[in-house]
């Protein structure tokens, strides 16, 4: 399977992409933007136009093997759509990005085996587990960073953070992309799998240190009386794809 579509060439999807090419992958992505074509294009990789809002048929797009989704979109019926396009085009397998943001901060550790919050994103990722025409493996991605995503950036002009009690749940870019390879590489198909750093500073730990790192002004937080936390576990990820991860200590972003 040396053939992979990429849906959503973004902060994630592009270098993504880049990283496939480098690996022998014949690669195929998409925008909504004409104006990314060129740009696109010019990285080698072969560029469609889609948006899976508009109902259209994107049958270049899926003469894949793999297709991987790194879209934020969360268009239900788009995804019907989508998906059953898939069901007859030739793709076999496919990688879902999802978030940990399905888990409710219910102030205990989250295992794929808890009980998800009742959202659009929980209903596509039903839509794509219960197809029987190809194989789907689900990530839940915790919180992004790398490139130009740098926390110190986030919670400006006075914006208070809250919960700085709570703990933090995230994952560097490099680690997506080199957990999305393994996968594929292994084979490991019809999963759901949790993705964050095993490191979980507290909030208010975390940004101070962002923003220290940047020589930027300390951060402000919200006084919570009700202190509301979650902890992503990875350990079955870790478990079953031998996986080690690369950024796996928060404070030295």
């Amino acid at each position: 399977m040396n053939n992979i579509s990429i849906l959503g060439c973004g902060w994630l999807g592009k270098p993504l992409a880049v990283s496939f090419l480098e690996d022998g992958f014949s690669v195929k992505g998409s925008t909504t933007s004409d104006e990314r074509i060129e740009e696109l294009e010019a990285l080698g990789i072969e560029t469609h136009l889609v948006n899976i809002s508009e109902f259209e048929e994107f049958d270049y797009f899926l003469e894949s093997d793999i297709l991987i989704i790194a879209i934020t979109s969360k268009d239900v019926d788009g995804f019907e759509n989508l998906i059953s396009q898939i069901q007859n085009s030739s793709i076999q397998k496919v990688i879902f990005i999802s978030s940990t943001s399905v888990y409710p901060m219910s102030n205990k550790i989250m295992t794929e085996l808890e009980p998800v919050l009742k959202t659009p994103l929980t209903e596509i990722e039903n839509l794509f587990r219960q197809n029987n025409f190809f194989e789907t493996t689900i990530i839940r991605f915790a919180g992004l960073f790398g490139g130009d995503r740098h926390p110190a950036n986030w919670f400006k002009n006075g914006r208070k953070i809250p919960q700085p009690k709570g703990f933090v749940n995230m994952i560097h870019r490099e680690d997506c992309i080199e957990i999305i390879h393994t996968v594929i590489a292994q084979n490991s198909w019809n999963r759901t799998f949790n993705a964050c750093s095993n490191h979980h500073p507290t909030r208010s730990e975390f940004y101070i240190n962002a923003k220290l790192s940047k020589n930027l002004e300390l951060p402000e937080f919200e006084d919570n009386e009700e202190v509301k936390w979650k902890i992503i576990s990875s350990k079955k990820l870790q478990n079953i794809l031998d996986y080690t991860f690369i950024h796996d200590d928060l404070l030295s972003i």
